[in-house]
């Protein structure tokens, strides 16, 4: 039980950490209908900036430094070519998302090399025990940031203009526009908070247990993709459940690997997979999202 306990715990804060990741797909889509894959490497650049940054003006300056570069990044990303494509197909823009996030990813690669950096987390590699469990430090502060960050981003998608601004340009963007809603700037500001989700994500990815800032950082977004996609890419909330079932399934079958032997090692890199699939199988369109009707 006890075993289960820590997987669980363990599980649950990895899944908040791709919660926060997957909102960032999330936010992108309903405000642009684009699925972005720059999450990816926007997620180690935020790494990688905070790591080097450290070393000259210490962590809390270099944190704040890192989520501002990662989300004026994210922005450029928006000004300089989605906004530029703006009523291209979506096929087409999803595209130029893969290759902005491959050559973001080759300089990223080029720039950290084989060396593993380190974030000099004032935490450090502290572990903390909750009951007869024991659980790194850096995933319970992970876990109150993220679900800190994740409510206040539903406070002001529900209160705030630019919440309202979006879900009436998801909802109608003809008729939001329409009515005086500039779809440009709910755009680019949705690319803003999806730099910041994925450097605030970052930081917490590259303290204990994961020794540091490596290109491996890159494929944690690979895990929060599925996550989106099996909340429904469309729901803010779904986001949120789907980051959580994923990285508890990929929490236990990591620890329980040697009873699912069977399925072949590694499987656990592969779960979050089969879990989205095993979802769309029954729901094409995520556990929350929209579906589609069309009349013919």
């Amino acid at each position: 039980m006890t075993q289960f306990s820590a997987l669980l715990l363990n599980g649950v804060s990895l899944g908040a950490l791709y919660a926060l990741i997957a909102l960032g797909f999330v936010i992108i889509f309903k405000s642009s209908e684009v699925v972005s894959f720059t999450q990816g490497s926007l997620l180690l650049l935020g790494a990688y900036s905070i790591a080097r940054f450290a070393d000259s003006i210490g962590f809390v300056p270099a944190l704040l430094a890192g989520i501002a570069l990662t989300a004026l990044v994210a922005l450029l990303i928006e000004r300089l070519i989605i906004n530029r494509l703006r009523g291209a197909a979506v096929i087409s823009l999803a595209i130029v998302t893969i290759g902005v996030d491959i050559i973001i990813l080759t300089e990223m690669v080029r720039r950290i090399g084989s060396d593993i950096l380190n974030v000099p987390h004032p935490w450090a590699g502290e572990s903390i025990r909750i009951g007869s469990t024991g659980l790194s430090l850096n995933r319970v502060i992970a876990l109150a940031v993220a679900a800190t960050v994740i409510g206040l981003f539903f406070l002001a998608f529900k209160y705030s203009s630019w919440g309202v601004a979006m879900r009436a340009s998801a909802e109608d963007g003809e008729a939001a526009a329409l009515m005086g809603i500039r779809q440009g700037r709910v755009s680019a500001v949705a690319w803003i908070v999806a730099g910041v989700l994925a450097g605030i994500a970052a930081l917490f990815l590259v303290g204990a247990p994961t020794p540091g800032v490596s290109p491996t950082v890159y494929t944690v977004a690979l895990g929060a993709l599925p996550a989106a996609i099996l909340g429904g890419l469309d729901s803010t909330g779904g986001a949120l459940v789907g980051g959580l079932l994923i990285g508890i399934a990929e929490a236990m079958a990591a620890g329980y690997q040697d009873e699912i032997l069977f399925l072949g090692r590694g499987f656990g890199s592969v779960v979050p997979y089969v879990v989205m699939l095993a979802v769309l199988l029954v729901r094409p369109s995520g556990l929350f999202g929209t579906k589609e009707l069309t009349r013919v």
